[in-house]
């Protein structure tokens, strides 16, 4: 019996062989993964952001974000005035649409009867200094008394009022207190006689 055990013996006979020969086993294996990925990664391969360092791709990343889609306005600029339609539909619509909050809905004549009872300055007041629940100008400060008187019109109109539409003042005469100004500058800077 003691014959049959040694028909399988095994090349690793003591304790250093055994590590050895797991270490070899990793280093091995290690170095096939090595090979292998070099050997996957040698070709250049062109794929999604393989452009991201060009001038253009960097241009676009810098851009201020303004530019998308956003209007700059000239703070200095003469205001454009709106008309009554396009402030309903930017500013009263939310409320006066659907009638939130006790607001008369647009075209209902019943709700907006005693409004428009009390007069057209009266209306106009209440909507640019607010009243209620109503915010002043509809809740866009931004918004010109004039563009809010155009726009109580365009909705007191659809509800049944025949208002006619406010009239945009002439602009004051800024160029002649400019050249006014210049002339009294010298008279102011001569020194006095002794």
């Amino acid at each position: 019996m003691s014959d049959a055990h040694h028909d399988h013996e095994s090349a690793i006979r003591t304790p250093k062989q055994l590590a050895a020969a797991v270490i070899g086993f990793f280093l091995v294996t290690v170095l096939g993964i090595i090979l292998l990925v070099q050997y996957v990664t040698q070709e250049k391969l062109g794929g999604a952001g393989s452009n991201a360092l060009t001038a253009e791709a960097t241009a676009v990343r810098l851009k201020p974000v303004a530019d998308e889609g956003f209007t700059l306005k000239d703070a200095n600029a003469p205001k454009v005035l709106q008309t009554g339609e396009a402030i309903y539909t930017s500013t009263c619509v939310a409320c006066h649409g659907a009638g939130v909050a006790g607001a008369p809905k647009t075209g209902d004549a019943g709700a907006w009867g005693a409004r428009l009872a009390q007069g057209y300055d009266t209306v106009v007041k209440h909507a640019i200094e607010g009243i209620r629940a109503m915010p002043a100008k509809g809740g866009n400060p931004d918004l010109d008394d004039i563009e809010v008187a155009r726009a109580v019109v365009f909705m007191s109109n659809q509800s049944g009022a025949k208002f006619k539409e406010p009239e945009v003042p002439a602009p004051a005469a800024a160029p002649a207190a400019e050249g006014a100004a210049p002339a009294e500058a010298p008279a102011a800077a001569e020194p006095p006689k002794a």
